[in-house]
């Protein structure tokens, strides 16, 4: 049996068999030394977990650097609409507020105001001249059937009634009568009485004001009850 080869003195294994001895190989560093700590996250209010980002534009809400269209940048006010229809708005929002007014303090000195406004528009239109339905209808821009309707109530209470027509004797005109007369005047000086304390209750200078704006509101009465585009005249 040939002889064993005798070991090499320079080898590895041979230094790691040296007693009292550190090994003198190479060691190259392990791949898995302590690992890097991880990228610290600022605490934002979430415990430390992730949270969306709120640099970004993905989160909820608008991004900050992008205008919102349901925010500041969105006109709601109505402060830059066209003056004619800020001017309408005013204006409809005053008489609104004043027929409501004088509807309901007038009940205190007119028990009577509980007739429908509707039928005291129709007295109104037929102190002027007796019409027939379809005219009335067509006067206050109404259905005929709501019209008729309104006459029936008014027939029962005696304000009105039939006449016939001296140019068709089969149609009929309906008239005021004079229970009907006495009471739209009734109701004329009970607004007229209500308006004048309220009037009192004004300084000189408001009373002036509202006088001067009645020609103005006259014509604008004038130009609401004129016919629209696309309809006919009574």
């Amino acid at each position: 049996m040939p002889p064993l080869p005798e070991p090499d003195p320079t080898s590895a294994d041979a230094h790691s068999e040296a007693p009292g001895e550190a090994p003198v190989r190479a060691v190259s560093a392990p791949a898995d030394r302590t690992p890097a700590p991880a990228r610290a996250i600022p605490d934002d209010g979430n415990g430390g977990h992730d949270g969306p980002d709120h640099d970004g534009p993905d989160h909820d809400g608008p991004d900050r650097g992008t205008p919102d269209h349901h925010g500041p940048d969105r006109d709601t006010s109505g402060a830059g609409a066209p003056l004619a229809v800020e001017r309408a708005r005013l204006l409809t929002d005053v008489v609104t507020r004043l027929r409501r007014a004088l509807r309901s303090s007038i009940r205190t000195d007119y028990p009577w105001e509980s007739l429908p406004m509707a039928q005291i528009e129709l007295l109104q239109t037929l102190a002027a001249a007796p019409l027939r339905v379809g005219e009335l209808a067509a006067r206050q821009r109404l259905a005929p059937n709501t019209v008729s309707g309104l006459i029936s109530k008014l027939l029962e209470a005696g304000f009105v009634d039939r006449q016939a027509d001296p140019g068709d004797r089969r149609t009929a005109r309906i008239a005021l009568t004079d229970a009907g007369h006495r009471q739209l005047e009734d109701w004329q000086r009970a607004h007229e009485r209500r308006i004048a304390d309220a009037l009192g209750s004004l300084s000189p200078t408001e009373r002036e004001a509202v006088m001067a704006a009645l020609p103005g509101l006259e014509s604008l009465a004038r130009a609401l009850a004129a016919p629209g585009p696309g309809t006919s005249s009574a």
